[in-house]
């Protein structure tokens, strides 16, 4: 892949698509990269920033019946969509993923999932040789350790992907405050997801509507 710069790099909403990979149960169970409360919050918060911005995003889940229902915190984002279950490790191995992905037309392809270095590293590599300009959202994936999370990230920074996190990717859809179609929804997110920014955003609009105190 060649080097990810220069503003045509960036992401945009309409060339983009999302896949979220295995945010199931059983891959919590042994998620200690990060703090569980953590990925979920951030994965809710990237899959209703794609809905906000109008980015197609694919649910895909691993032997369901057995590791669990993908959380309903990001189901409940798309309750009319179906979660695509898999027999494959790999998920771009499945034809139906991939097909679902092609069907988008977009090419800036975003993945997030459980766990990093195996349900996340093995897609991003692939799709990568076959051409797709990958992102890898790392703090709504997680792994069975730091050390494991931190090398997966390193092989697919070697293999060319570009890392983001759930933020900064919104963000990047967003790129000017002119653009006003998602502000709305983009700061309803923020207020909810984003910790301190979104606190500190409530006391912002809290400061702009207090009468200033008489003198005297």
């Amino acid at each position: 892949m060649p080097p990810r710069n220069g503003l045509a790099s960036l992401l945009l909403p309409e060339d983009s698509v999302v896949v979220l990979i295995d945010h199931q149960p059983f891959q919590l169970t042994n998620l200690n990269s990060h703090d569980p409360q953590m990925v979920v919050n951030n994965a809710t918060a990237l899959a209703k920033a794609a809905r906000a911005f109008g980015v197609p995003t694919i649910l895909t889940s691993v032997i369901a019946e057995r590791g669990g229902l993908i959380f309903p915190q990001i189901t409940d984002v798309f309750p009319d969509q179906q979660v695509i279950d898999r027999t494959f490790i790999n998920t771009w191995e499945d034809k139906t993923v991939v097909d679902a992905v092609k069907a988008t037309g977009r090419k800036q392809l975003i993945i997030a999932g459980l766990w990093t270095e195996v349900c996340v590293a093995m897609p991003v590599i692939q799709a990568l040789g076959e051409g797709w300009d990958v992102t890898v959202v790392t703090d709504a994936s997680g792994a069975v350790s730091v050390e494991a999370h931190e090398v997966a990230i390193q092989r697919m920074i070697g293999a060319g992907a570009n890392m983001m996190t759930w933020l900064a990717v919104a963000a990047e859809w967003q790129r000017d405050w002119a653009r006003t179609e998602h502000v709305a929804a983009f700061t309803d997110i923020l207020k909810h997801h984003a910790a301190g920014s979104g606190i500190a955003f409530l006391w912002e609009q809290q400061l702009l509507n207090t009468p200033v105190p008489a003198g005297g």
